[in-house]
């Protein structure tokens, strides 16, 4: 272990309540192996860098994979590098996984993705030291590249698992150093055609559950260790091109424009209201924003900007964009400027079944904790698994509410009412199903 993992280690101890040492849960060794990983892809600024199919990745693979085998995991890898530990319960026709991804966004935090691995490992450690025995089959699930920052397209491992991958754009696609999607793989020793044989059979799974840092301050504000996640929202990208007439600053008047900027500012200010017209949980931003010619004295001939629209629900995430739509039709009529969509992306959102609410609930009414509900606005793995089985997904507070940045943090105390509440909510569904 090095210094910076050690470091780590303490820090998360430092203020550690033994008392949620129980149940054969330790929370010493999910320290020791948060720490651990913390040290693969270490940067300069004390983040992490561990981009999908990369060898920092696969490095942080090989250790999950070392402590998997050492709980008594069957470990196997399919053609898109997710890892799959497996403890075969009598009834191996029935199915229930855990777990996340060990990848990172450049310099990202030590928490996202990895803490929900150990979480799901650290159940198989509880159940080894209490001889608890799984009626079903435990899967504790690795998938790759969750993130993206390599071929800005994230949840690649959970997308090849349940058939969604786009093998045409996939086959044709560059990362971000130029390097072909197939060559990247080589490097890490997959292959394009084991990449898309990865589709497995989901049937036998009855419910896929992970467990990852909120990413928001909601938790944090209510003083929670612990939050149940009622869906995942689906994102829709609008892209939209105000165009208007270009001229010169000086010798144009004001009341002779056509400025697309102007509608553009004015279509932006008026955004912010549309979500909450719809619904608690919708959002939407204006995140790029595109200036042509993008001169000092000229006044712009067109502007191109994306829209984020999401919301867990279907009916008022599409309602939502309609109504983005019919504000961008008002705003080009009353500026006079034309107007032009593209769509680019529109995800379904993921619903988490009632069923699956009720468990977790339970689980953290055991732990004293009060159940308190949030949507999850990012995607996960969860997201992806959530078109084939069932999921369902626990959020632990956020220091703070920072996320993919090197101060990252969730106290061990929070982790480990974490594991508590997953153990829980997996042995409910072992002797109960969903």
């Amino acid at each position: 272990m090095n210094t910076f993992s050690r470091s780590f280690s303490d820090r998360l101890l430092s203020d550690y309540n033994y008392t949620f040492n129980k149940n054969g849960v330790c929370g010493e060794r999910l320290a020791n192996r948060l720490a651990l990983l913390s040290g693969i892809g270490l940067t300069s600024d004390s983040g992490t860098n561990r981009m999908g199919f990369s060898k920092e990745e696969r490095c942080a693979k090989d250790q999950v994979i070392e402590w998997m085998e050492e709980a008594g995991l069957t470990v196997q890898e399919d053609g898109a590098g997710n890892v799959i530990g497996t403890l075969y319960g009598d009834d191996q026709q029935h199915v229930i996984m855990a777990g996340s991804h060990v990848d990172s966004v450049p310099n990202g935090g030590h928490f996202d993705g990895p803490l929900g691995v150990l979480c799901a490992l650290e159940i198989v450690e509880a159940w080894k030291e209490t001889g608890y025995k799984p009626q079903k089959t435990y899967e504790v699930v690795i998938f790759s590249d969750e993130e993206g920052s390599r071929f800005k397209s994230g949840l690649t491992g959970s997308t090849a698992m349940t058939g969604n991958a786009d093998e045409v754009k996939l086959r044709s696609v560059k990362d971000v150093n130029g390097q072909a999607f197939g060559d990247v793989l080589q490097n890490v020793g997959l292959n394009a055609d084991g990449f898309f044989r990865a589709k497995r059979d989901l049937n036998r799974v009855e419910v896929f559950y992970e467990v990852h840092i909120e990413q928001g301050k909601r938790l944090e504000q209510n003083n929670l260790p612990v939050g149940i996640v009622t869906g995942i929202a689906g994102p829709c990208w609008l892209e939209i091109s105000f165009k208007g007439k270009a001229g010169h600053a000086g010798n144009t008047p004001m009341n002779d424009r056509q400025d697309p900027l102007v509608a553009a500012g004015d279509f932006t200010r008026q955004i912010p209201k549309l979500p909450r017209e719809v619904s608690e949980s919708a959002v939407a931003t204006v995140g790029q924003l595109h200036v042509y010619p993008n001169g000092i004295n000229v006044i712009p001939g067109e502007v191109v900007m994306t829209v984020d629209i999401r919301d867990i629900k279907k009916e008022s995430r599409d309602f939502l964009v309609s109504k983005v739509k019919k504000l961008a039709e008002n705003i080009s009529e009353q500026h006079g400027v034309k107007l032009s969509f593209q769509e680019k992306v529109r995800i379904p959102p993921v619903p988490i079944k009632n069923s699956v609410l009720m468990t977790v609930e339970k689980a953290v009414k055991l732990e004293h904790i009060h159940p308190f509900y949030l949507p999850s606005g990012a995607g996960h793995d969860a997201m992806m698994m959530g078109r084939q089985v069932p999921v369902g997904m626990i959020f632990v507070r956020s220091k703070d509410g920072i996320s993919h940045h090197p101060d990252e943090w969730s106290s061990l105390n929070d982790c480990v009412q974490a594991v508590h509440v997953l153990k829980k909510s997996v042995e409910a569904t072992m002797e109960r199903g969903v």
